[in-house]
């Protein structure tokens, strides 16, 4: 059987994006699907990523593309629900474990939390491999076991399936290893059409900036934000952006099991102001985004509610609330050469630290320690004392030590007592189309 011709030719699209032009709605969608099924090699790809990256898209384009890798698999659906949906979506930092206290949070309140979230990769931490460190919890759950937790406890953080945008699957790793990650056109299409996919019915981001971040500079997270925030509502999805400082970590760890500690005394009604305040504002942002804003988010925190939610949702997931978390074999201090205040605590060294003492991988495939990681004594703004602990290492292999001292070396300082520290605020911005 003669296969019938393609629409289309991979150069010619290549050359019109290394040219300036604009693609037609039909190229785009063959091109993603020819790249699907394998018609469009690798480096002809690579090539057209590489021109997107130069040459930028328009917003047409970039919705076209964002729909065509929707288009490549399936589409969830949660009208059966009997409550409205919201999700969230961290573009990624450092001491970033805001999505466990978050979802059962919003759950109290009657929205259903859909968390498709992913693994860590290099500096930054994964939510699933944070929750796997609670004992029994499982991340694979079925379409059918997903929407029965969300119709019961209201809130549920599991693995995407691979049926959604598969194309982008595909494309996000060949960017990763072409030098084409930072292209804001498939950074954007690549978060929303896995977002869109997955059907929620409201969404809001939050875009992190600064050196633990993906955008270094705010022009830059301005634009991811409301190119995402475009697609989100060309879409037919409520989507609202928060634009978060990601200089310094958020919280005061850096790890997995020691981030879940963490957000077990958020949900206590405890935890680091940070981690509190952003929480509090991303739950605000969701139940607004749903038609049930004006509550009193902070009260569920303290009232012992969103604990309870917590603990149905880890359950459901087979995994033990009550389990004690892994602690990792070796700890090593870090003290205050001088007394003083904490004037810089650098997010990107922190992270650094943290997987190189295991708690992150360098390979999809590696494995992470549970309980390794970086826990923080002091934040920007904090008086520190001398000979006292300003940071403490956990590993389970003490040969890390040496490799995770050197990434925080000089990225950290401390000024004289009495300095005043301006720390800004951790919020700075709001992108919407209200």
């Amino acid at each position: 059987m003669v296969p019938m011709p393609e629409a289309f030719d991979a150069v010619d699209v290549i050359v019109a994006k290394r040219d300036r032009r604009e693609l037609s709605d039909a190229q785009i969608r063959w091109v993603i699907d020819a790249y699907t099924r394998g018609v469009v090699a690798e480096e002809q790809m690579s090539a057209l990523a590489m021109a997107v990256l130069l040459n930028g898209m328009t917003r047409r384009e970039i919705a076209t593309w964002t729909a065509a890798m929707i288009a490549s698999g399936e589409r969830m659906d949660f009208s059966s629900l009997q409550r409205p949906t919201a999700d969230k979506h961290s573009t990624g930092g450092v001491g970033d474990m805001i999505t466990l206290p978050l979802a059962p949070l919003v759950a109290v309140f009657g929205v259903a939390v859909p968390q498709l979230s992913g693994r860590g990769l290099g500096h930054t931490g994964g939510t699933l491999d944070k929750l796997e460190s609670i004992p029994g919890w499982r991340a694979a759950l079925s379409n059918d076991e997903m929407l029965a937790q969300l119709d019961g406890v209201g809130a549920v953080i599991c693995a995407a399936g691979s049926g959604l945008a598969p194309a982008d699957k595909k494309l996000y790793a060949l960017r990763d290893v072409t030098g084409t990650v930072e292209a804001i056109p498939l950074i954007a299409s690549s978060i929303m059409s896995k977002k869109i996919a997955e059907g929620t019915g409201a969404l809001v981001l939050d875009v992190k900036v600064g050196s633990g971040a993906f955008m270094k500079n705010l022009d830059r997270a301005r634009e991811l934000a409301e190119t995402m925030v475009d697609l989100g509502t060309d879409a037919g999805v409520r989507t609202v952006a928060l634009l978060t400082a990601m200089d310094t970590p958020l919280g005061r760890a850096a790890g997995n099991a020691i981030e879940v500690s963490q957000a077990i005394d958020v949900l206590a009604g405890g935890g680091p102001a940070d981690v509190v305040e952003l929480t509090v504002a991303l739950a605000q942002e969701m139940l607004a985004a749903a038609g049930r804003g004006g509550q009193d988010v902070a009260a569920a925190l303290t009232d012992g509610r969103a604990m309870d939610a917590w603990r149905a949702m880890i359950a459901a997931q087979g995994g033990d609330p009550d389990a004690t978390l892994p602690v990792a074999r070796h700890a090593e201090t870090v003290v205050a050469p001088t007394s003083g205040v904490l004037s810089r605590l650098d997010a990107y060294a922190v992270g650094v630290a943290a997987w190189r003492l295991g708690a992150g991988r360098a390979r999809k495939e590696d494995p992470v320690q549970a309980g390794a990681g970086v826990v923080m004594h002091a934040k920007p703004g904090d008086p520190v004392r001398a000979g006292e602990p300003l940071l403490t290492l956990h590993t389970d292999t003490p040969e890390r030590f040496e490799r995770a001292i050197e990434a925080l070396d000089g990225e950290w300082e401390i000024a004289p007592a009495g300095t005043s520290i301006e720390t800004g605020p951790l919020i700075l911005g709001r992108v919407a189309r209200d």
